[in-house]
């Protein structure tokens, strides 16, 4: 046997697993003390029994479950019920609480050979208010939210991969601050059952890993049966790319500019075929749509808790409730139709392109533990459900990361993947692992 390494991909961990290199619980021994050795400042974790951990692997070595994450340790995000670990929201007012079943994705993980390792740091209900999780790469500098612990524990090589949610930027954002790639596949494809709901028309799963591949596998693995390939075939053919380099809602810095003008060139070299588009002006207000009806919605599934526990929630989320009571039904009910008029434009606009590029973040992880960064890049893409892939690309002056995102039309998760594959290949980035 070799000793395992906690700097392995969830393929090359897999792959050794089967031929008996080493053992599930010598992998989650390499894992947790990656954990003991880096997480003192970072703190990514909500839940991790090591005890607990250990005794699972130990199982899965006894029983040789069959699947294709067969031995792996998985981060979850708090607010994906655990029946074997407490679920809590990110929010005091559900400290320790133990659901009965696992959520529908955790069961899939089990199905497939896996375990949940540990739960990571979400924030307050998957809203904007932080949890206690800080930036790999500068402790100083926020790792993003709401899937803040899933995105700090893969960049430190915790875990290989993590599952997190996204409403509007919590994937792709804390993975463009923490130098991970994040996959949100088209809504729904992941199925959203046992996870806590902020608003059942933008929540997405998603995956964090540090390649395209882990996070086709792990997606693949949750997802029904022949919706993904959990094995990614890159694009033979160079890709047709649009080009979004800015959203009229938000303003892109000039050092996330520059690493997107470098990355285009690189890839122009490389053959890919970039075209420089732009929103069009009817749907310049896209991120009030989605405001509205992920506010409406959140006061629907918040609000009577509200009413109880307004003294233990956050001054930022009781004012989001407020504002989404103040919605009118109309208006909500104008703000869906114009949701499906969006996703008609956008579909029919990106048809003859493989894939649109955009920033996935205004610029690198701000300097500030009090808030989250900016969710605006990505607010297009969650309210028209469409899938979406944040890849590294570049370190800012400062040292942090910075990222791009590609995104397709419904359903078209597939050859997203594929594009992406053939992008990382050309866009060399290196990470803390």
């Amino acid at each position: 046997m070799i000793k395992p390494s906690y700097a392995l991909t969830v393929s090359a961990s897999t792959a050794a697993l089967r031929v008996g290199a080493f053992t599930c619980e010598a992998l989650t021994g390499a894992l947790l003390e990656r954990v003991a050795a880096t997480d003192a400042n970072v703190q990514a974790w909500a839940h991790l029994d090591r005890e607990h951990a250990i005794a699972t692997a130990r199982a899965i070595d006894v029983n040789r479950p069959a699947g294709p994450l067969a031995g792996i340790g998985i981060g979850a995000k708090d607010i994906i019920a655990t029946a074997d670990l407490p679920t809590q929201l990110g929010s005091p007012i559900f400290a320790d609480a133990q659901p009965s079943l696992d959520a529908q994705c955790v069961q899939r993980l089990k199905h497939a050979g896996a375990f949940v390792l540990g739960k990571t740091v979400t924030t307050e209900f998957a809203y904007l208010q932080p949890g206690k999780t800080r930036n790999p790469w500068n402790a100083a500098h926020t790792p993003g939210g709401s899937s803040s612990g899933s995105a700090a524990a893969v960049a430190l090589g915790q875990v290989a991969a993590a599952l997190g949610t996204q409403t509007n930027g919590s994937v792709i954002r804390p993975a463009a601050y923490c130098g991970v790639v994040g996959f949100k596949p088209t809504l729904g494809l992941l199925d959203f059952d046992g996870v806590n709901v902020f608003s059942w028309t933008l929540d997405t799963l998603g995956v964090f890993a540090r390649s395209v591949d882990d996070c086709a596998l792990v997606a693949a693995s949750i997802a029904d049966r022949g919706a993904l390939d959990a094995d990614v075939t890159a694009s033979t053919a160079a890709p047709r790319l649009a080009l979004l380099a800015e959203f009229p809602w938000v303003d892109v810095g000039t050092e996330q500019r520059a690493a997107m003008d470098a990355a285009v060139d690189r890839l122009r070299r490389a053959g890919a075929a970039v075209t420089r588009v732009a929103l069009a002006d009817r749907w310049r207000g896209a991120n009030l749509v989605h405001r509205r009806i992920m506010l409406c919605e959140a006061v629907q599934h918040l609000g009577a808790l509200q009413d109880r526990e307004r003294a233990h929630m956050s001054a930022k989320l009781n004012a989001a409730l407020d504002e989404g009571r103040a919605i009118a039904t109309p208006d909500y009910v104008e703000a869906i139709a114009q949701r499906a008029e969006i996703i008609a434009a956008l579909t029919e606009w990106l048809a003859p392109f493989d894939a649109v590029l955009a920033p996935s973040a205004p610029g690198p992880a701000p300097d500030d533990l009090t808030q989250t960064g900016d969710p605006s890049c990505c607010t297009l893409w969650s309210l028209a459900g469409f899938p979406v892939i944040a890849l590294p690309m570049a370190l800012a002056p400062n040292g942090m990361p910075l990222g791009l995102q590609l995104a397709a039309a419904q359903g078209r998760d597939r050859e997203l993947l594929a594009v992406a594959r053939w992008c990382e290949a050309r866009l060399p980035f290196r990470g803390l692992v």
